[in-house]
């Protein structure tokens, strides 16, 4: 099974409480390994993601906190002459692929007797951890930058988490959250918790069942970078239990005017402190440090994949072609069709695209 340690120190992480970052050095907690999936210990009776619980490295004892997330649709663009996909993760129950991770964050949190936990967020990881405090009747409060839209706005505060929306860059939120985690509350941070990768990795699971072959290209936004992680531990692990034999070519998705990954990709991991965090349609993927670059990073290595940066003046025509296929989702998901746009001459097929977000969560100007 795979554990989780400080990527610095090597410090396995506490069973006892709740920590961001490790209590010895400030290091960022990891798995040591991909997950362990085995087709044998695949449980149908239970629900979208949880039938892979075998995988989740949760506590034994850990609840299932669900709303019945995952088993999200796919299906293939009918209007190109190369077979591109569509992976929905916009139908997930509160509207993002967060609710991947927020499940096991949420049940792992419960396993432990937390009644109260704060996470701050551009507004997706917000609404999921709301939904499923709720779900779980743990009290929620959730820092957001006061330029959050407002449809997520107003879903965290209708699942019942006190909103506390703050002036400045996204950066500025996840400086607040930290006051109130130096007061005691729990930090149920979708970008430092690991627990939520297996969930995200899950993806690739499902996508193995639906697509019935090789997947050449898979393209996701990356702002923490914990979807796009979580796919390849996904894929990693297929490839480890012999299911695939050889994993797809990656390509993270930012946005030009915020792409610290993008810059650490050209030109190394030290450049991420230059990076600027430039306000940009796709709020999701507004990151300035990303929590995941390293291990992103790592992953890319030896031709792997790539991150790229889309220039904003791309991003609303992506948004409306996509529109115009049926698939409503939000700009930050729109990066995905600008960088096949400008990537497909020269990208193994099939391609797989992640929406990662539902279009009733933005309201044009």
């Amino acid at each position: 099974m795979a554990e989780i340690f400080c990527t610095l120190c090597a410090k396995k992480y506490p069973q006892d409480r709740i920590v961001h970052l490790c209590p010895d050095c400030g290091g960022v907690y990891d798995f040591n390994r991909p997950p362990e999936y085995e087709k044998s210990k695949i449980d149908r009776s239970l629900p979208g993601i949880w039938k892979y619980r075998h995988s989740f490295s949760l506590q034994n004892n850990s609840p299932l906190i669900s709303l019945g997330e995952g088993d999200t649709p796919f299906f293939w663009d009918k209007s190109s002459t190369r077979e591109i996909g569509f992976k929905l993760e916009s139908q997930n129950p509160t509207g993002s692929y967060k609710d991947r991770g927020t499940a096991l964050i949420i049940s792992q949190m419960a396993a432990l007797g937390i009644q109260e936990a704060v996470e701050d967020s551009s507004g997706n990881a917000g609404a999921s951890f709301a939904g499923y405090c709720a779900r779980a009747g743990m009290k929620a409060r959730v820092f957001v930058p006061e330029s959050a839209a407002g449809p997520k706005r107003r879903q965290i505060e209708q699942y019942g988490a006190t909103l506390s929306a703050i002036p400045g860059a996204r950066s500025e939120a996840a400086r607040a959250v930290l006051e109130a985690v130096a007061g005691g509350l729990a930090y149920g941070s979708h970008a430092f918790l690991p627990f939520g990768l297996p969930g995200i990795a899950t993806i690739a699971y499902e996508l193995l069942d639906q697509i019935n072959g090789s997947i050449g290209s898979v393209i996701a936004p990356a702002g923490h970078g914990g979807l796009l992680l979580g796919i390849m531990r996904g894929f990693a692990a297929l490839q480890q239990a012999g299911e695939i034999a050889r994993q797809p070519y990656y390509v993270g998705v930012q946005a030009e005017p915020c792409s610290p990954m993008e810059l650490a990709y050209r030109e190394g991991l030290q450049r991420l402190v230059d990076a600027p965090e430039g306000a940009t349609l796709a709020e999701g993927v507004r990151v300035a440090k990303p929590v995941r670059a390293k291990a992103i990073m790592n992953e890319l290595q030896n031709g792997a994949g790539e991150i790229i940066a889309i220039p904003e003046s791309d991003l609303m025509p992506a948004y409306r072609e996509l529109a115009g296929k049926g698939i409503y989702c939000e700009p930050t998901s729109a990066l995905v069709w600008a960088a096949l746009t400008s990537l497909k001459e020269r990208l193994p097929y099939p391609i797989i695209l992640i929406i990662s977000g539902n279009g009733l969560k933005y309201y044009p100007d």
